[in-house]
């Protein structure tokens, strides 16, 4: 065969052989599935029943808002309160400060924040893609420094860590 048949066969291949191939549909983030909603049920603070961790305040209403926020912003999904395609749900299990590095004399150097969040996912168009895991970043700043200092700086840097490796973990492939 010569060289001008070779390629005009392997154009004729490469055009058809596509399109007879089956087609699945996908969303924006690679999951099969015809999701169009989600919803986000209200993160409950249970640090406290956590030995070592405190109570926040208002944490639990922010960490909510923050993975709604992102939802929304990453997708072309519509944020609903009941019945979403997608169910994300969990507590707030974890919020604790404490010592990193110690300097010279024995004192801390560094504190650390740390906030962890069990996660329940429900992916009621594909249901294999279903789990339950937990969720921890933390943030490190200075021990002179008061956690009151730092917190909404500490706060915006954790839940976008969160918030994010949640996204991950239930609407990409990877």
């Amino acid at each position: 065969m010569d060289m001008a048949r070779k390629i005009i066969l392997l154009l004729v291949v490469t055009i058809t052989v596509p399109s007879c191939a089956v087609k699945t549909k996908y969303n924006l983030t690679g999951l099969s599935g015809e999701a169009k909603t989600f919803q986000v049920n209200y993160f409950q603070n249970k640090s406290s029943q956590n030995p070592g961790s405190t109570f926040d305040p208002g944490l639990d209403r922010d960490f909510t808002l923050a993975l709604q926020d992102l939802i929304v912003n990453q997708t072309g999904l519509n944020l609903t309160r009941s019945r979403g395609d997608l169910l994300y749900e969990g507590e707030i299990i974890e919020y604790r400060v404490s010592p990193t590095t110690a300097s010279a004399n024995q004192r801390a150097a560094q504190n650390r924040l740390t906030i962890s969040v069990q996660v329940r996912f429900l992916n009621n168009m594909l249901e294999r893609s279903n789990f339950e895991k937990r969720f921890s970043h933390f943030y490190d700043y200075d021990a002179n420094s008061q956690l009151a200092s730092v917190k909404n700086e500490a706060h915006k840097a954790i839940f976008e860590r969160l918030t994010q490796d949640i996204f991950n973990e239930s609407l990409t492939n990877w």
